[in-house]
């Protein structure tokens, strides 16, 4: 009998099924995060759904693959172990993010479904377990939200409008400054949103929001947006995307938790200094959406050193596997780092040139490749 064919690739605990190499199979995001946790990088752990799923999906009226499901719920089983957490139990719920992976960088193409696994059940757990009542139903609102929004197809104001009602009424400026009592009358208020908007209760179910989810990301790669996206950088519209399921680590648990982006190099000038800001008690999108101001991740260095010190000690040690300037991403929850994503950094012309110059006099890499570092279009850019 032959093997059933490989869907899922799990990645976690210091072992991973992919490698960097494997970017058309996992996408880009996927087959980093796979490569990272090889490396020993404090990655939480996970799985991707290869990009073949996705074109199989797409080409068989929106059907899974013979297998794909079953090789998610193993997967997922694998991720539960690792963690000591059970998806969707009242105790003690495994929650995880649902992201988005193509071979390229697709920017904005599809938003990512965070604490995913909460609802009605699963929510005292969460409390229960973090001691901490306003995170819980910070994360519950941020959930119905986003897969609203993502998943259902709700316009993000509906919600944003509730928000902005009870800041108001409450007279204060910033989400972080609501107390439980009004973020648990949103929950109830977003759920409302979601019957109106759709005719149906929000998904109890953490399999079935899994599932719902997975297919989002999939029917991502083909809105009409993505198309035009492709066709505008000549993307072959049969790659298809990949999706990354992975544990979720808190940047919004409280004043020791963060999340932030960062470059390893100075993508503006070149210039070789660390790069990047962060904000305390936040969730990733908050960095992205400008609600607040971020801090500069010099700053990280002053209020949480023990932190910034493992930060640095990574991010060299992947530029320097990389040989590349990169952009990552990271969240701390409680005081703990982790890793979500490191890719090839995007510069400008001049920054591309000083950097391959001093890749090649710091011997990471050679001056031919130096040359082919930068773009004949970045040069001509340079130069006028």
């Amino acid at each position: 009998m032959a093997l059933a064919k490989k869907w899922v690739f799990f990645f976690g605990k210091g072992k991973a099924e992919g490698r960097a190499e494997q970017k058309n199979l996992l996408g880009g995001k996927g087959a980093n995060l796979h490569e990272m946790t090889h490396l020993g990088i404090p990655v939480p752990p996970g799985f991707t759904i290869s990009t073949e799923a996705c074109v199989h999906y797409t080409n068989n009226k929106k059907q899974y693959p013979a297998g794909m499901w079953k090789q998610v719920e193993e997967n997922l089983k694998k991720v539960e172990r690792v963690m000591g957490s059970t998806f969707g139990d009242p105790q003690n719920p495994l929650l995880v993010s649902v992201r988005s992976g193509a071979r390229v960088s697709m920017p904005g193409m599809m938003d990512t479904v965070l604490n995913l696994g909460l609802n009605d059940q699963t929510l005292p757990g969460l409390i229960e377990r973090s001691k901490n009542e306003r995170f819980a139903y910070d994360s519950y609102r941020r959930f119905i939200q986003m897969f609203g929004n993502v998943v259902l197809g709700i316009d993000k104001q509906a919600f944003e409008r509730l928000i902005e009602a009870q800041k108001h009424a409450k007279k204060v400026k910033l989400d972080t400054e609501l107390a439980a009592a009004d973020l648990k009358e949103l929950v109830g208020l977003y759920k409302r949103v979601v019957k109106d908007k759709t005719g149906k209760d929000f998904p109890q179910d953490p399999k079935e929001q899994l599932r719902l989810a997975i297919n989002a990301v999939f029917e991502s790669w083909d809105t009409p947006r993505a198309v035009t996206y492709r066709k505008l950088h000549s993307i072959p519209g049969d790659w298809g995307t990949a999706v990354n399921v992975q544990t979720m680590v808190f940047g919004n648990m409280g004043e020791n938790s963060g999340t932030g982006v960062a470059f390893t190099r100075d993508p503006g000038t070149g210039e070789r200094r660390f790069f990047g800001e962060y904000l305390m008690n936040a969730q990733g999108e908050d960095v992205v959406a400008g609600i607040r101001t971020p801090q500069p991740i010099s700053q990280l260095k002053k209020s949480m050193p023990r932190v910034y010190t493992e930060l640095e000690r990574i991010y060299k040690r992947l530029e320097k596997h990389y040989t590349e300037m990169l952009d990552i991403e990271f969240t701390i929850q409680g005081g703990k780092l982790y890793m979500l994503q490191c890719r090839v950094g995007k510069r400008t012309a001049a920054a591309a040139v000083k950097i391959a110059v001093d890749m090649v006099k710091e011997r990471l890499i050679d001056q031919k490749l130096a040359v082919l570092r930068v773009d004949p279009a970045q040069l001509d850019q340079l130069l006028h």
